[in-house]
């Protein structure tokens, strides 16, 4: 693989009342939907020579939409899955800081010590989706491969790649439509832009 697209879905109901959704399969709203053609119309000046997606709802139309206006045909890929959050899928921040405090205070000062009840770990979360990329690399070897991902499985996978310790995952956010581009050079991975959003404001 020569260079790497990572992008975030589009705004989904539960983005915007803070509801944690996990794998939970939710759709995009009219503005998630209007995020992802800005998006694409900011990949068309690029090369793309495949995209994956995750296969959960929000993802997956996010890649189509970018897949139509680049001309590429999407894949679905479950290893792009986003982590499974157990028993606070469908809750809210505020509902998870009241009736779980000390899993979420854990969850934000030391993400990979959380241990919440039917979840992934981060580090299975981060070990999928490696898995899932040294394989598109060997597969696509000196192409240009976009994924369309989750916030949380994005956030393990650049720490993954970088060899940065999992435990600094709440140093990095990934918004809506957040794209970041990594190159992989002869002597290590270089990111070139990280959870760009410019395309979203700029029409």
């Amino acid at each position: 693989m020569k260079r790497l697209f990572l992008v975030r879905h589009g705004q989904t109901k539960w983005n915007i009342e803070k509801r944690v959704q996990g794998n939970t399969n939710t759709d995009l709203t009219e503005e998630g939907l209007n995020q992802a053609y800005k998006v694409s119309n900011r990949l068309k000046d690029y090369k793309v020579d495949y995209i994956y997606s995750s296969d959960l709802n929000r993802a997956y139309k996010t890649a189509e939409i970018i897949g139509k206006k680049l001309n590429v045909k999407v894949n679905k890929l479950n290893g792009l899955r986003e982590k499974n959050f157990g028993h606070w899928q469908g809750l809210t921040i505020d509902d998870i800081q009241s009736k779980f405090y000390e899993e979420h205070y854990i969850w934000k000062t030391k993400p990979h010590n959380a241990k919440i009840e039917g979840a992934e770990s981060l580090i299975q979360v981060q070990e999928r989706v490696l898995s899932s990329i040294n394989e598109l690399k060997k597969k696509h070897k000196c192409k240009n491969v976009l994924l369309v991902s989750h916030g949380s499985t994005i956030k393990a996978l650049i720490l993954g790649i970088l060899g940065i310790d999992i435990s600094n995952y709440n140093k990095l956010t990934i918004s809506n439509v957040g794209l970041t581009i990594i190159d992989f050079t002869e002597y290590s991975p270089v990111i070139r832009v990280l959870n760009d959003t410019s395309h979203i404001s700029s029409e």
